[in-house]
């Protein structure tokens, strides 16, 4: 299929209108009609819960347009999980994974010219979601939810790429330990507007936030999950009910474990004790690994690697990662899907 044509090694992580999206409706306890559409706008009762109590979930994914011109998705059945697991969290309907994947399907077949062609660095980023709809207007579940999935190409969601960049510690909790934390939902990130923006505004790319008890400990980079490596050669994440399950980080921890020979772990990352970590970074679908050079806490930047030059571990992660991404490293089992 031809491409159309776009400034593919430029693109930013913006909102692109594409031709077709996937949707679905739930109506009468069970899922009813689904396919594609050409109309990215949706007409909603002003009752309706999304808009009220925020019944909402979502996840993100990318289509990786290969060296050969076939199609890769990234372990989508863990998307679909994560999304369940979301669902089950503010009493929604589960989207079951195979009308997940297939959705998924439809959607980058259909918009395939606008899918970033193999070596530019871009991808099509594919973002589904559930909302729970119809008149409402008493505090508990709506009777009606429509599930979409629509897909915008894009390029790097930090500035740079993989660069070293700055990070600021949050005045603000992300989300409480017993909350919705752990899952992806709307509300958590509708709280991390302002910590987010002041963080740019101060001259960071985002915030990283402590552990909502004693704000001693990290938890999450903005939008995404926290590792380090070690003085010991491990890779460490952080551990909590409150951090989202991130497939990319879970990735990693098995690339590491796997493919790097590493110790891994997930636990508790004290700031106290950041001086043992030689190198960290952000990692999650859209920023895929962003090395973190600079943490300021209070008046003081702690540097990690540098703030110029990526570490090797996190290099050695990245090339990993993307090539199995991309089609170019053997993946390990059941991770890509292709899209035929």
């Amino acid at each position: 299929m031809s491409t159309v044509e776009l400034d593919w090694e430029n693109l930013g992580f913006d909102y692109m209108e594409l031709p077709y999206r996937y949707r679905a409706y739930y109506r009468d306890g069970k899922w009813q009609e689904a396919g594609l559409t050409t109309d990215a706008n949706i007409t909603l009762n002003e009752g309706s819960p999304v808009f009220h109590y925020g019944q909402a979930a979502f996840e993100g994914l990318k289509a990786y347009r290969c060296k050969d011109g076939s199609i890769n998705l990234f372990r989508p059945d863990q998307n679909a999980k994560r999304l369940q697991n979301s669902c089950q969290r503010l009493l929604m309907p589960e989207v079951p994974t195979d009308m997940f994947i297939e959705g998924l399907k439809q959607v980058v077949k259909a918009n395939e010219a606008y899918l970033p062609p193999y070596g530019t660095g871009g991808t099509l980023y594919l973002r589904p979601n559930i909302i729970g709809v119809g008149p409402n207007i008493g505090v508990h579940p709506a009777k009606e939810y429509i599930f979409t999935i629509f897909a915008m190409p894009v390029g790097n969601y930090f500035k740079g790429g993989l660069t070293p960049t700055n990070f600021l510690a949050a005045d603000y909790d992300r989300a409480a330990h017993k909350g919705t934390g752990q899952s992806k939902v709307g509300g958590n990130y509708a709280a991390s507007l302002l910590p987010g923006a002041q963080a740019k505004a101060a001259g960071f790319a985002d915030c990283i936030y402590l552990d909502p008890l004693t704000h001693t400990k990290i938890e999450e980079v903005g939008s995404a999950n926290f590792f380090g490596i070690t003085k010991d050669n491990e890779f460490v994440t952080p551990k909590s009910p409150s951090i989202l399950p991130s497939v990319t980080k879970y990735s990693l921890l098995y690339l590491a474990k796997h493919r790097l020979g590493m110790e891994t772990k997930e636990t508790d990352i004290y700031l106290d004790d950041l001086d043992h970590l030689t190198e960290a970074g952000a990692c999650g679908t859209a920023a895929v690994i962003t090395p973190i050079g600079g943490f300021q806490i209070g008046d003081k930047l702690h540097v990690f690697y540098s703030q110029t030059e990526v570490g090797p571990v996190t290099k050695k992660l990245y090339a990993e990662l993307t090539g199995i991404q991309f089609g170019d490293v053997k993946a390990p089992e059941g991770w890509i899907v292709k899209v035929d």
